[in-house]
């Protein structure tokens, strides 16, 4: 019998050719303005251009991109510190870094493209194009810190993934010593020298968290929903999303694997030292490392974690968003399907991700700005990385705000709520109510 990933190949690599050959891939620069024509202002954005250089000469951060989008045109755009210190090389507002899992957000909105060709429902169990997946086990906790081994108590979907109520985390829980044994903990995949449908087929078959729906569990969900990318497409997640997704919305900075004349935009990464302070990443494999993003192997594309961007690439893609699936011309997702995405889907299971918020299809949302205790908006979205990269997006506010760095790890440090407290200070002409 033919798989179901086997009747749609043609039809989805007919579109994904279409696709790439219309004039969708001419995307033009997004638009700048003044603050002050967004109703913005100048002199308090200012004030986040001086915080944020505050923490380069503190020698907390290495360097930083912002980002800030209002109306759909670039309000704020500001490089502080250096790409590379040692090298004495300036930030650049081109600069390229490591997004880790702001990476999930593309696989995620690919998964829905997939449901709108009619490739797939969310509501699908994962077996249907993973059959590893069938018949996976819960590794639950018992008295004198060991664990016992069971069935899971209904099959992973596709939504159960995109949620992260699937019960897979990142190796850690529980059934670790399992996954230690296997080789699979910590999100980097960017050294193996296997497909990551190889990678998730042994995923499959450790001991998982929690039962789906039980609690919110982050992990491989996302890496896991681009093997599955990679069953119905019949293409590489790479090749997947470059065609539906980056090239229609001219995201020609963002890859997997860093091509050769780009080598010099690719920031540094850095470790924070025991004072604070940050000391350079040693080179070669690793989550703590400078990566083999370089001159890694170039077949593990990892679905949770494994894209290079730029501030104005991701700014792109989240503008696309913001606008209900569309930018320059370039149909991404239906609104009806940009807003399922961005809606609260785990109210009915009871679970909370915390305080004021809730998670979506691949963002996490806020249902309630006094809870969260921060400046925002309900129904604002979005998530970060590794390196201590964030982004949201407003829908209230017409806001876009995309925030780079590469910082491994960063305890301690609040640049993230500043960063938030002093966007939302520089709004001088509010939406809410409008």
């Amino acid at each position: 019998m033919l798989s179901a990933g086997t009747i749609r190949r043609p039809l989805l690599t007919a579109l994904v050719a279409v696709l790439a050959t219309t004039g969708l891939l001419q995307a033009q620069s997004l638009a700048h303005a003044t603050p002050e024509e967004v109703g913005m202002s100048s002199v308090r954005l200012e004030r986040l251009t001086d915080a944020l250089q505050a923490y380069v000469d503190a020698d907390r951060l290495s360097g930083a991109v912002a980002m800030v989008l209002r109306g759909g045109k670039v309000a704020y755009l500001e490089a502080v510190g250096a790409r590379d210190v040692e090298a004495r090389a300036p930030m650049e507002e081109d600069a390229i870094f490591r997004i880790a899992s702001q990476t999930k957000a593309l696989v995620s909105v690919g998964i829905l493209a997939l449901q709108e060709d009619g490739a797939l429902l969310i509501s699908d169990r994962v077996e249907k194009y993973l059959p590893a997946f069938a018949n996976h086990k819960v590794a639950v906790r018992r008295g004198g810190g060991d664990h016992d081994v069971v069935d899971g108590d209904r099959p992973i979907t596709l939504r159960d993934l995109l949620t992260h109520t699937a019960g897979i985390g990142y190796g850690g829980g529980p059934g670790a010593s399992a996954w230690g044994e296997a080789g699979i903990q910590g999100w980097y995949f960017g050294h193996l020298d296997e497909p990551v449908r190889a990678t998730v087929d042994r995923i499959a078959k450790l001991p998982f968290d929690a039962q789906p729906g039980e609690r919110f569990v982050y992990g491989y969900n996302t890496d896991i929903l681009g093997a599955v990318i990679e069953e119905i497409s019949g293409m590489t997640l790479e090749g997947f999303l470059t065609s539906r997704i980056l090239e229609p919305l001219g995201m020609k900075d963002t890859h997997f694997y860093l091509p050769g004349d780009k080598r010099g935009r690719l920031a540094a990464v850095y470790n924070q030292g025991a004072d604070g302070s940050i000391v350079r990443a040693a080179d070669g494999p690793g989550m703590q490392t400078q990566g083999q993003y370089v001159d890694g192997p170039r077949v593990s594309f990892s679905g949770g974690a494994g894209l290079l961007s730029t501030a104005a690439d991701y700014g792109r893609f989240l503008q696309m968003m913001l606008n209900g699936g569309e930018l320059g011309g370039a149909r991404i997702l239906s609104p009806t399907t940009v807003a399922l995405m961005t809606a609260d889907h785990l109210a009915y299971l009871g679970i909370s991700t915390g305080a004021g918020e809730t998670f979506g299809l691949g963002f996490r949302v806020r249902t309630d700005v006094g809870a969260a205790g921060e400046p925002g908006s309900v129904g604002d979205y979005g998530w970060g990385g590794a390196y201590h990269s964030t982004y949201w997006v407003d829908p209230v506010e017409d806001l876009v705000v995309v925030y780079f760095t590469q910082l491994i790890p960063a305890r301690g440090l609040d640049d993230h709520a500043r960063l938030r407290a002093l966007v939302y200070a520089a709004i001088i002409d509010s939406r809410a109510g409008a």
